[in-house]
């Protein structure tokens, strides 16, 4: 159809002056629009953009470090390394995969000889509601599905990687534990890297290398950026085929520096030995649930041993650790073995906190020349406080009440001060001498070792006991006015003494009453300790007064011997005591093995050869049977090294702690156990199996250093 001709005469839409403007204005916007987007590609972006295009045909990769070693004193390994062969899975290939990568999974698992549902588990992430095994690392490293796999099935892995997509088997440094649990809670263990602490480390971001762990605990964790080293950086040159065309730099990596320790193997050893045959010997008569032993070097703070009952191995954590042995490791009936008795554990002294409260005694105005009334139980606030067995000494001196560990001289000492201080309702601000004096010990704080979670004890005063009433009260009213029926169920006298005592703790609970510094000066009610800090104190005694921060570690050296970088001592303060306080303790500790409360545990020990300075404690908890202390130092007249071991719900530090220490003493002198004779130096074993070569020859903590060769071996100290 044709249209109809156009009459000129009609008016027509015709693009006016301003339209032609208009359109020529927006045509020059959107081509300076155009030329600004242009600019800003290529000038302040054009270095990002060149980066990318390079990146397009260079691959960078992470070469990881090799970690340093852990020694022990003398250079012996505590933690070494080991390569071995591992398959990994790359997380998102696999899952991303349409049956989640099944079927790379079920004909990997047959070539690995491991069930299906094993590798599925452990390419789960773990998480709150995930059970072990499980992965705990990040999504976005190679997710570790075996460790130590033969050599021929990683080359059938490697060579049929078509068959295998996203599947990897190459070698890999882990670490091997040649003691096995020995000093486990000490050493600490490595776990991989998660996505929280890639985003939180940049130390991690820049170097991590997909393989590399990081330390989780003990001493793995605290020196963990040391042992690790600087990962190395390689960038590739590829053609479009993925294909490797040259090597376009190469930035080596450096190794982590070994840790030189002051632990000394043997003494560990022969700590946890002792320790383990001590707590079996205590039962069936007491449960003997848990121990610790810490052996310190007082010149230095250096920690020769420290050992924990019960302990675990920390190769439990390689390649995933499954729930049960998790659950287990966790759990109360195996007795937590991830907790270490010895910096974590929290008990109440005894008797060996004694120390303190003579000094505070002695500092307050009591003489050392004086005797005092020791009975055989005193009655104070209405109620009875006795000795052990209820035996009474008549009037003796401070040293003597040391030796036979008289608690009612001390109770009056609790009870004249709390007086002094006002009481029940003191005016001003009170002295708190007991408490003050504690503190000064280091009691009530962390000691700085440097090992993770260390506990701080608890020194209880006033402050403390009302900040305590304010946080308990609701529930204390709560229970004065409901009582206990769950209790009452089955025993209605007993809920009817908790409802008491709630009430009272309700309405009067921010008092310290009598009792409660009655206990204090022997170490009981609310005092708690942890075994490092008793033997903290006992150190700073020994040495004259000084108390340094405990030290595991004591250098780093490289791993080709190049570079030495010492941990020097830290002292941590003085304790507030005169030099006559300080020399009257010292004479009195001397003379309780010899003839006080451990008496019977160093009978027939060569004290004419080395003279132990200790102090025993019975530590009595409600609810709970007696735990046995025995705090000490050697040799007393040139002190080297602090030994001091607990055993919960063991019995009496006489009985049982003491005979522990005993025989840690003759480890390390190199003394039988029959009769306690010297040893001869050149017989490695007597004729009944005890130990006569001494685990330290000349009886001191290693001096100096081992030598790490250019080539890596290392040659032990030597005296």
């Amino acid at each position: 159809m044709r249209r109809p001709p156009v009459d000129p005469s009609q008016p027509g839409r015709k693009l006016g002056t301003t339209g032609i403007v208009l359109v020529q204005i927006l045509v020059v916007a959107l081509f300076a629009l155009l030329g600004v987007r242009l600019w800003y590609l290529q000038v302040p972006r054009g270095e990002h953009y060149r980066e990318l295009a390079v990146s397009n045909h260079h691959q960078r990769l992470v070469v990881p470090a090799t970690r340093g070693q852990i020694l022990d004193a003398r250079g012996r390994p505590l933690v070494s390394n080991r390569t071995e062969l591992v398959v990994s899975a790359d997380y998102h290939e696999l899952t991303g995969m349409d049956d989640g990568g099944e079927a790379v999974l079920s004909d990997l698992s047959e070539v690995l000889d491991v069930p299906l549902e094993e590798l599925q588990q452990r390419m789960r992430l773990c998480g709150p509601d995930v059970q072990r095994p499980c992965w705990p690392g990040s999504p976005y490293q190679p997710v570790t599905l075996a460790e130590g796999v033969d050599a021929p099935v990683a080359l059938h892995i490697m060579e049929r990687a078509d068959e295998f997509p996203g599947i990897t088997a190459q070698a890999h440094a882990i670490r091997e534990y040649p003691g096995g649990a020995l000093a486990g809670q000490v050493l600490g263990y490595l776990q991989p890297v998660t996505q929280e602490e890639l985003e939180a480390r940049e130390d991690l971001r820049t170097q991590f290398t997909g393989i590399d762990h990081v330390g989780r605990d003990g001493l793995e964790k605290v020196y963990d950026s040391r042992l690790r080293g600087t990962a190395g950086l390689r960038t590739l040159g590829v053609n479009n085929h993925g294909q490797v065309m040259e090597v376009i730099s190469d930035r080596p990596p450096e190794p982590g520096m070994h840790l030189v320790t002051h632990l000394d193997l043997e003494v560990q050893r022969i700590a946890e030995e002792a320790l383990a045959r001590g707590m079996a010997a205590a039962r069936p008569r007491y449960k003997a649930d848990a121990g610790a032993a810490v052996v310190l070097d007082v010149r230095t703070g250096g920690v020769v041993a420290l050992a924990s009952v019960p302990t675990y191995d920390p190769s439990v954590w390689q390649g995933g650790i499954d729930q049960e042995t998790f659950d287990e490791m966790l759990s109360e009936e195996a007795g937590e073995p991830l907790l270490s008795r010895a910096i974590q554990g929290q008990y109440p002294p005894g008797s060996t906190f004694k120390v303190s409260s003579l000094s505070a005694a002695a500092e307050n105005g009591y003489s050392l020349r004086s005797t005092y009334a020791c009975p055989g139980s005193v009655n104070i606030g209405g109620q009875s406080f006795s000795n052990y067995a209820g035996q009474g000494h008549g009037s003796i001196t401070l040293h003597r009440a040391i030796v036979v560990s008289c608690n009612t001289v001390f109770y009056n000492f609790g009870y004249q001060m709390w007086l002094s201080d006002g009481g029940l309702h003191p005016e001003g601000e009170p002295e708190e001498a007991m408490a003050n004096m504690a503190r000064g010990y280091g009691f009530g704080s962390p000691t700085g070792i440097d090992l993770p979670y260390e506990t701080s004890g608890r020194i209880p005063d006033r402050e403390w006991k009302r900040t305590f009433w304010e946080a308990t009260r609701e529930t204390n009213c709560h229970r004065a006015e409901h009582g206990y029926p769950d209790v009452a169920e089955t025993d209605p006298s007993h809920a009817a003494y908790l409802k008491r005592l709630a009430h009272e703790h309700c309405v009067e609970g921010f008092e310290w009453r009598a009792g409660e510094a009655v206990n204090f000066a022997i170490g009981q009610g609310d005092v708690l300790v942890s075994p490092l800090q008793l033997a903290n104190a006992y150190a700073a005694i020994a040495n004259g007064g000084t108390r340094y921060e405990p030290r595991v570690g004591k250098a780093f050296i490289s791993a080709d011997g190049s570079v030495v970088e010492e941990i020097e001592p830290v002292v941590a303060g003085r304790l507030p005591v005169s030099d006559e306080t300080l020399s009257y303790l010292q004479a009195a500790l001397t003379e309780v093995p010899k003839a006080g409360t451990a008496s019977g545990a160093f009978g027939g020990f060569p004290q004419d050869r080395v003279s132990i300075a200790g102090k025993t404690g019975s530590a009595d908890v409600v609810g709970r049977q007696v735990s046995s202390w025995f705090a000490s130092y050697a040799p007393a007249d040139d002190p080297q090294f602090a030994i001091v071991v607990l055993v919960s719900q063991g019995g009496t530090g006489g009985a049982t702690a003491a005979p522990i220490a005993r025989e840690i003493y003759e480890g390390i002198y190199g003394f039988s156990g029959e009769g306690a004779e010297e040893a001869d130096a050149e017989d490695a074993e007597d004729d009944d199996g005890g130990r006569t070569e001494p685990a330290l020859p000349g009886g001191a903590p290693w001096e100096g250093l081992p030598t790490v060769r250019p080539d890596g071996s290392i040659d032990l100290l030597d005296r």
